[in-house]
C-alpha cells in the first residue's frame, strides 16, 4: 500500500483546492446575477400588467364617453325634429 508524504499531498491537492473555489465563486457569481435578473423581469412583468389594467380602464371611459357624447347628439336630434 503506498501512502505519499503529507508534503506531496497537499502539492497536490491544493492547486485543485484552489482552483474549485475560484469556480465555486464564478458560479456564485452567475447564479447571483441571474437570480436579480428574475426579480428585475418579474417587477417589470407586475408592473406591465398594473400598467395594461389602468390603460385599459382609461380607454373604457374614454369610450364610453365618446359612445354617450353620440347618444345625447341623437336625442338632441330626435328632440329638434319632434319639436319642429
Amino acid at each position: 500500500l503506498y501512502e505519499p508524504s503529507s508534503e506531496q499531498l497537499l502539492v497536490e491537492l491544493l492547486p485543485k483546492h484552489i482552483s474549485v473555489q475560484i469556480l465555486n465563486s464564478f458560479l456564485q457569481q452567475e447564479t447571483s446575477e441571474h437570480a436579480a435578473r428574475m426579480a428585475a423581469m418579474d417587477n417589470a412583468t407586475k408592473n406591465c400588467t398594473e400598467l395594461i389594467g389602468s390603460l385599459t380602464l382609461i380607454y373604457n371611459k374614454a369610450r364610453q364617453a365618446a359612445i354617450t357624447a353620440e347618444l345625447m347628439d341623437i336625442v338632441g336630434g330626435a328632440e329638434a325634429l319632434r319639436n319642429a
